[in-house]
């Protein structure tokens, strides 16, 4: 499963790793948007498959930051 963002922002941190197992809402990533801090959590459990983002890049709401399964 994908794992997006609702809105436009910058990737702070990125707290998993590819082959890292999560569990349903986990925290994944945090992503900077409108001067605050967002937790990004994971939508399943399962693995990290791959991820897309570094800390620093922009995201929008269709930019697959990772996947899962």
């Amino acid at each position: 499963m994908d794992v997006t963002v609702p809105m436009v922002g910058k990737v702070t941190k990125v707290l998993v790793k590819v082959g890292d197992q999560v569990k349903e809402n986990d925290q994944v990533a945090t992503i900077e948007a409108m001067k605050m801090e967002m937790p990004v959590v994971a939508p399943i459990s399962g693995t990290v498959r791959e991820i897309n983002v570094k800390p620093g890049d922009e995201v929008t709401s269709d930019t697959v930051l990772m996947v899962i399964e």
